[in-house]
């Protein structure tokens, strides 16, 4: 759930205060509790394209025994800016985490990130790129904020494709590879040209596991690929873009070959 960067951090409370108790965005003491072992999408990226996504979160929380797991509700956070409780942007889980208890005082929770392109969107395209991680915490008298629990990347999908021709080649002959490079909008909401990109032809020989680069171009201003190579051997050609900080790496479907 999107909390707009003009709203305070603290009514992103609000969100998850619902599945607690009418009175949870009430001024009060917050619940006493810690967060750790905060991993988003188990420590990978959370690559999003142009429709819903959504990722796991799994977290660890830590309370007194006087305080009772029933009492408050716990929820992951992503931000931006100089705390969670000062962001210039900021995501919360749409439910609270649900959690299992490991013992009298710690709870093992897991609950979802969600994020939706189209339509009302949560993600614009300048929002690609590094976040920090939080947590909230919240009871019947107060909500609990905790920054600084690491950090993740949301980053917009990439597609590649690759086509090799003719099929089959003679031997010595030219083969032409083509394809195009292109990556999540969610301005647009749909998929868009990812021009001026070095991306790198790739050939893995029938029978090998190994791919060898042969060179590396860049993409047109279309997303366009385009290059050729000398027939050697049977074998399967692709192309890999490496990423960048705001989108993720990809490697296109390898095509086959049959060299004469």
């Amino acid at each position: 759930m999107r909390i707009r960067a003009t709203v305070a951090a603290v009514s992103g409370a609000l969100a998850l205060s619902a599945f607690v108790a009418p009175a949870a965005h009430a001024a009060g003491t917050a619940p006493n509790v810690t967060f750790s072992n905060m991993k988003v999408n188990k420590g990978h990226s959370m690559v999003v394209g142009t429709a819903k996504a959504s990722f796991s979160v799994t977290y660890t929380v830590t309370h007194p025994s006087s305080l009772k797991a029933t009492d408050f509700a716990t929820g992951p956070a992503i931000y931006r800016g100089t705390s969670v409780t000062s962001p210039s942007d900021l995501f919360v889980s749409d439910e609270p985490g649900t959690c299992t208890a490991a013992s009298s005082t710690v709870l093992n929770c897991k609950a979802a990130l969600v994020f939706t392109v189209g339509g009302d969107s949560d993600l614009t395209n300048s929002e690609a790129g590094a976040w920090s991680v939080g947590a909230v915490a919240i009871g019947k008298d107060g909500a609990k904020w905790v920054g600084g629990l690491g950090t993740t990347k949301v980053l917009r999908a990439t597609k590649l494709t690759a086509d090799a021709t003719p099929e089959p080649v003679k031997k010595g002959k030219t083969i032409t590879v083509t394809g195009s490079l292109t990556r999540a909008n969610w301005d647009t909401h749909k998929y868009g040209a990812y021009g001026s990109q070095s991306v790198k032809l790739q050939f893995r020989k029938k029978g090998s596991s190994t791919y060898t680069t042969l060179k590396t171009i860049k993409s047109s201003s279309t997303g366009a690929l385009k290059t050729t190579t000398t027939a050697s051997a049977d074998g399967y050609f692709r192309y890999s873009f490496a990423g960048t900080s705001t989108s993720p790496a990809v490697n296109a479907t390898a095509d086959y070959v049959d060299v004469q």
